[in-house]
């Protein structure tokens, strides 16, 4: 007998183990049901809007266009180009689309940022419309000409030393003639170029050239001189000319290519130039330029250091000089202009 009472002892202890067990088993549910999800941490994408010369593009319409219709905001670029989207959804694919006046619409890849990510969206390269009005565009590249003149009126080698007649950026437009005519006066006038008159009139004055004598008289009329130089080869070769035959007069840094390959395009630089359309084409304007600087030299040096001779004399030294210039520029004087090194 005692058996059987033992069998239905463990049966009811059992079956009360099972009725702990499915309560346990509940209330965990019941507990796991109100404690809700934990969200991951959202994150935010940043931004500035720039142009292909590397400014920036204020008020710009940027977008944000998450997988569906719905998901999509938008926010304008700020007067520095700066915009920023907060609270996005890690995990999720977007597109950022931006549109600007007077340039062609940009979109971006897919963006998907993992959770709490501060994502700095680069490489926006805002180009110009194609399809604008002939007013439209004319604008831009006289703005776009214009800010290429304020970025070169900067350039200094080693930070004094006038460094105006240089084009370091990738995409250059032509200059009006307005802006050509502003290089040759900023040069003209700028107190290094007038030292360097004044330096190489002592240099003159030393060598007894020009045959003007001796004394500060003969001096001064060597410093006038040699700026007077100057000044017709800037005016007439760098803006005159170009103005007249819709050539720029400017050296087109190239940076790239094989040694060989740069020295060639350095050296060429007095025989060629890029004219207003954007071609190569002889450089009619620099050439001329020297050629007339020399003749009018000949009305204010002495009769001994006049003649045809002495005006083709020169222009060959001018010509040397510029090709030595060019290789200089090509291979030199940007390491040592600091706002060049700044350039896209």
């Amino acid at each position: 007998m005692r058996l059987p009472v033992l069998r239905e002892h463990m049966r009811q202890l059992t079956l009360l183990i099972s009725v702990v067990l499915v309560g346990i088993f509940a209330a965990g549910s019941a507990v796991c049901q109100q404690i809700p999800a934990l969200e991951p941490r959202l994150g935010s994408i940043v931004g500035t809007v720039t142009d292909f010369t590397n400014y920036v593009v204020p008020d710009a319409t940027v977008i944000l266009q998450g997988p569906n219709g719905s998901d999509k905001r938008s926010v304008p670029a700020n007067d520095n180009g700066f915009f920023s989207f907060n609270n996005i959804k890690p995990g999720v694919p977007y597109h950022i689309n931006i549109s600007a006046k007077g340039f062609a619409d940009w979109a971006s890849p897919a963006l998907t940022i993992t959770p709490g990510q501060y994502m700095e969206l680069t490489g926006i390269d805002m180009k110009l419309a194609v399809a604008v009005t002939t007013v439209t565009a004319s604008v831009s590249q006289v703005e776009i000409a214009t800010q290429q003149v304020e970025i070169a009126e900067k350039q200094r080698v080693l930070g004094f030393i006038p460094n105006f007649y240089v084009v370091y950026d990738q995409h250059p437009v032509p200059l009006t003639p307005k802006l050509k005519f502003r290089l040759a006066i900023r040069t003209s006038i700028d107190p290094v170029t007038i030292v360097g008159a004044a330096f190489v009139a002592a240099i003159d004055q030393a060598g007894d050239t020009p045959d003007y004598g001796q004394g500060w008289k003969a001096y001064g009329q060597r410093f006038g001189a040699n700026y007077a130089n100057g000044l017709t080869d800037i005016f007439i070769g760098g803006a005159i000319l170009p103005s007249l035959l819709h050539q720029d007069p400017r050296y087109f840094y190239k940076g790239t290519g094989t040694t060989k390959s740069r020295l060639l395009y350095a050296l060429s630089d007095p025989l060629r130039t890029k004219g207003d359309n954007g071609k190569w084409q002889p450089n009619y304007s620099g050439l001329g330029g020297y050629l007339a600087s020399g003749a009018i030299s000949n009305l204010y040096y002495p009769e001994s250091n006049r003649g045809v001779g002495r005006v083709f004399s020169g222009f060959g030294i001018d010509v040397a000089a510029d090709m030595a210039n060019g290789v200089i520029q090509e291979f030199l004087l940007r390491k040592l202009t600091p706002s060049a090194k700044k350039q896209q």
